[in-house]
């Protein structure tokens, strides 16, 4: 079973987090929400998301503030964070928005359709992610326990090697339709950029299991690192 990824919706206004859920569950993916900055902090300690939609104008710790203490921390500072203003103060207040590390910067009242297909976009190169780390992992386990299958059985090189290649092409071929998609729709340079860190790293494991056929050498090669 595929696991939802989780959305992290931060605003302090109720009625704007109604509408936020109203507009991202066609995605059929886990809505979390966050009524202030602090609180958007605390979620991101235990759960890891996908993407996170930050209202800019809150009391107390702002938008612009939030996202500078999720930028510094390790296990945050990778997630995309989309900024929302009901305010537009120009170019140097969105420029503030990008050096904070959004990777985009939306002005309400916005188009439903628009951040639907932005955060959809996002959602999906965070499942790739997930499904090539479970790859990963799998290859690790395989090469430390001498082929031996999850349920403790040793499975034949040969069978071992065809099953893995399987599953990394399968990752592979979702990671290349989507890499086309974004092509096709001239979709935002952040999206595209995580696209290609993700064909970078399906390339290096790719490398990892050829290296394992037989006639290529001697020894178990390095897995690539995930992060």
């Amino acid at each position: 079973m595929v696991q939802k990824a989780k959305i992290l919706l931060v605003d302090d206004r109720p009625e704007n987090l109604l509408a936020l859920e109203a507009i991202l569950s066609a995605l059929d993916q886990t809505l979390v929400r966050a009524s202030s900055g602090e609180e958007a902090l605390k979620a991101l300690l235990t759960d890891d998301f996908a993407v996170i939609l930050l209202d800019v104008q809150m009391p107390g710790m702002d938008g612009f503030e939030t996202a500078a203490h999720i930028k510094r921390r390790e296990r945050t500072r990778d997630i995309p964070i989309i900024f929302l203003t009901a305010i537009n103060h120009g170019p140097h207040h969105t420029f503030r928005g990008y050096a904070a590390g959004a990777v985009d910067y939306i002005s309400k009242p916005f188009d439903p359709w628009v951040l639907r297909a932005k955060v959809s976009v996002f959602v999906e190169l965070y499942m790739k992610n997930c499904q090539l780390r479970e790859q990963a992992a799998l290859l690790r386990l395989q090469l430390e326990g001498g082929g031996k299958s999850a349920v403790g059985e040793t499975k034949e090189p040969a069978g071992l090697l065809a099953e893995l290649s399987a599953r990394l092409a399968a990752v592979e071929e979702q990671a290349e339709a989507l890499s086309k998609q974004l092509d096709d729709d001239a979709a935002d340079a952040a999206a595209v950029a995580t696209a290609a860190h993700l064909e970078r790293k399906l390339t290096g494991l790719r490398r990892a299991l050829d290296a394992l056929e037989p006639g290529t050498g001697s020894g178990a090669p390095s897995v690539p690192s995930q992060s």
